[in-house]
Order: C-alpha cells, then structure tokens, then sequence
C-alpha cells in the first residue's frame, strides 16, 4: 500500500487560523526588558503567551482545530492527551464551542493545570507518563466513544493556530534578525517557522528545548526522527518522546538550529522574568530567554524575538524554585 505524502500547513493556513480566532484569543502583548538589552548590546522582543487565554499559546491552536469540526464532530467530542497547557487550551475552546471534552493527562502534571482543566468542564483521565503510552490511551478512548482526537502538536490545524503568536509579533516589531521558541512536540516552533520565513525569511530561527530531552535536537541533527525516553526536567510542558511526522517535517525545512539550556538556565530565567519584568512563567516558557542569556553578547547589535509560551506553574512550586 502507498502512503500518501504528508500535505503540510501553510503561511494561508496561519492567516486563516488568525482570522478563526480573532475574537476569541487574546493578541497578547509584546514586552521589552531595558535590563536585558543593556547586558546583550541587543533589542528582546517578548511575545507574552503567558497572558493569553488559559495562560499559554496552545488555546490558539485548540480554537482553530475544534472551530472546523462538522456537527457531527461536535455532537460526539474532543478527546486530547496533554501534560497541561494543551489540556485546558482543549478544555476551554471545546466550552466555548459546546463540544464535550475528555483529555488525557499524567498523574503528576502540575495540580493547578489538572484542576483548571476539569474547571473548563472536562473529563479528566489520568494516566502515568513513565510506564504507559498516552496516544494509546487517546486513540482507544477515540475508537471506544467516536471521539475526534486532537493531538497537542501534530496536525495541521493546531500547527497553523500556533503560528498566529509569531504573526502577530512580527506584524508588530517587524523583520527580526533572530527568533527563539520553545520546543516540546514541535507545534509552536513549525508553526513559527510558517511565519517567519513569509515574514522575515532572513531571520535565524532557533528551537530550544531542556537538555535532558534533546530529542528535537538529535533528530534535526541526523535528519531522522529520534524517539527518546520520557525526559526528567522541570520543562513538563518539553517531556516529549519525539516530535510529530508534521512538524519535524516543517522543521528540517524551515527551522536554522536547535538549541538546549538546562534545568538551572530555566531557573534563572524564571527568576529573571520575575525580578525584572514582574511576570509569571512557566519553566517551559522560559526555555527561549534561557538560550538567549546563554548567547550572550553574540547577540549584540540584534533584533532579536522571544516567544514565551505559557506561565502556568503550580505557585508552590513555583516559590521553591526560585527560592533555591
């Protein structure tokens, strides 16, 4: 039997994806730190996914998928499988829309993004991440209950959604010499990559993700998908195994490097964004700035982006890692 070729989204998929959720997420704000400039000879463009919608990016990528479902669809149900963020982005499109929701998430994802959640009105099944497969258990719940899965980065509606956070920066700061973006599954950055190269095709385009789960970074280096073993980093939101055949497709194409930083570079960068520019992120969200400190004064004389993907940490948790 032949396979057919993957059909990948587009720039028009990413300007169709804005105009689907205009109105519904938030264009969240572009933010600069004086501090941060001065130390890199450098201007940091930070695109603010941590103010949006359920405080992450992923709302936009999860209101553009379930705002294409058919009736059908929408009678029957999402069903999703997330450590969190696309979770409660899932969660809270399908509320808005009147579509029933089931996501699948670990046992020891931060408590607040369990509980918001189920607070979005979704049924939560938790599973552990170490020991069994979460797209098994998504797919069986489809198949058993005529779901429509909607996994959290690999398909071509939740990939065009997330292009709209770097559409939206570059329609405001412009062409950027440099672009750094979080990368888990690889939704957020192919989706950046859409954009970029239709926007600021010379910009060098870099994903970061925690070192202890380079698996974006080996396969983008030996041009072939590399599954690894659950990663232990405080990223939860970057535990991936691997990326998808979509994005990882989109990446090799489009995307310049792949960077990693550590979990003690996430943590300075937590507190960084908290001393200097009063705002909450998540360790995920902080993996761009991370890579940025560390390329230091390569930087100078750059315009430079930053996507912060999310702030949704357990406060708890959150006090304990900046207080080491």
């Amino acid at each position: 039997m032949t396979i057919p070729p993957l059909v990948l989204p587009t720039y028009q998929d990413v300007l169709d994806a804005a105009e689907r959720i205009h109105g519904h997420a938030h264009r969240t704000p572009v933010l600069t730190s004086r501090t941060l400039d001065g130390q890199l000879g450098a201007q940091v463009f930070f695109k603010c996914e941590n103010y949006q919608r359920m405080g992450a990016f992923k709302f936009r990528g999860a209101f553009n998928a379930l705002s294409r479902f058919d009736e059908q669809q929408r009678r029957d149900g999402v069903v999703a499988f997330s450590s969190g963020n696309h979770a409660q982005g899932i969660a809270l499109a399908a509320r808005i829309l009147g579509i029933p929701a089931t996501i699948v998430m670990p046992h020891d994802a931060p408590a607040a993004k369990i509980a918001a959640t189920r607070e979005y009105g979704a049924t939560v099944v938790l599973y552990d991440r170490y020991t069994e497969d979460r797209e098994a258990i998504g797919r069986q719940l489809a198949q058993a209950h005529g779901f429509t899965l909607i996994p959290p980065y690999d398909h071509a509606d939740i990939i065009a959604g997330q292009g709209t956070a770097t559409l939206e920066l570059l329609q405001e700061t412009g062409p950027l010499d440099a672009l750094f973006v979080c990368l888990g599954g690889g939704g957020l950055l192919s989706g950046a990559a859409l954009a970029t190269r239709a926007l600021a095709p010379a910009c060098t385009l870099y994903g970061v993700e925690p070192q202890a789960g380079n698996d974006g970074q080996q396969s983008f280096r030996s041009g072939t998908l590399v599954h690894i073993e659950t990663p232990e980093t405080l990223a939860d939101g970057a535990q991936t195994q691997h990326l998808g055949q979509y994005t990882f497709a989109i990446i090799r194409r489009d995307v310049d490097d792949i960077l990693t930083v550590t979990d003690d570079q996430l943590v300075a960068a937590m507190r960084f964004f908290a001393e200097r520019m009063k705002m909450v992120v998540e360790p995920t969200g902080c993996l761009g700035l991370a890579a940025v400190r560390e390329m230091g004064t390569a930087l100078e004389g750059k315009r430079v982006g930053v996507i912060v993907s999310g702030g949704n940490v357990d406060l708890g948790r959150y006090a304990r890692l900046l207080s080491q």
